[in-house]
């Protein structure tokens, strides 16, 4: 799948967002489609497949958690970032949950969605399989061997915290939520202050400043995200 050929459907009740999406995303090559409700939407994908959503939470007809949730119950895999201008955490939270790939809040930056966008595309693209080996600056991490090393040293991480990364890895670039990873590494009902407990020590061994994270850093309210590989 080329640049050119990548098709976005822009579904947003404000047609001065559209109109910065189409002008903005249109310069990096990009097809711009777009819909200002749930109602074109689902009329868009259906007669012109795109190749990713960007998605408002807020649509005049439908709730975008509903539009979402519709398309994923039909089987609907297409890439969705979320756009939103709501300042609650919960509502992200659910979008993520209900199969979102990415979520950006209004105002955002175009290099920010560019990037958002080529990490859901790419993501996608990597389904069938992880590669081997994980770089990200200094940090890597050998999949096969379990190893991590951070600028050329090896860091010993426990059974944990190395299932934490390895979930990470494997979501590279991509925002994963608290319960996501609980799931991922504990299973249903575990306690979120278990996740943040190793967090912070994943960080003590990974980053050069843990409080100032350069490789895992913290969604506020949402979860984790793993800088994404070279």
């Amino acid at each position: 799948m080329t640049l050119s050929a990548v098709r976005i459907l822009v579904v947003d009740d404000e047609p001065p967002i559209r109109r910065l999406l189409r002008v903005g995303l249109g310069t990096q090559g990009y097809v711009i489609m777009e819909a200002g409700n749930a109602k074109a939407a689902r009329e868009q994908v259906l007669s012109d497949l795109p190749d990713l959503i960007l998605l408002d939470l807020g649509l005049p007809d439908m709730p975008g958690h509903d539009l979402l949730r519709q398309w994923r119950e039909e089987g609907l895999a297409i890439p969705v970032v979320i756009l939103s201008s709501r300042t609650d955490e919960t509502g992200i939270v659910a979008a993520l949950e209900q199969g979102a790939d990415d979520y950006v809040t209004k105002p955002f930056g175009m290099n920010e969605l560019a990037a958002r966008i080529r990490v859901a595309l790419r993501h996608r693209l990597q389904q069938q399989g992880e590669k081997p080996i994980f770089q990200a600056g200094g940090l890597v991490v050998d999949l096969v061997k379990r190893i991590v090393r951070v600028e050329g040293r090896e860091v010993k991480l426990s059974p944990k915290e190395y299932d934490i990364l390895r979930v990470l890895v494997q979501h590279a670039g991509k925002v994963l939520t608290h319960r996501f990873l609980l799931e991922q590494v504990w299973g249903r009902g575990a306690d979120v202050q278990y996740l943040r407990v190793y967090v912070r020590q994943l960080r003590q061994k990974i980053e050069q400043v843990p409080d100032q994270p350069h490789y895992l850093t913290t969604e506020t309210g949402v979860g984790y995200r793993l800088r994404e590989a070279d």
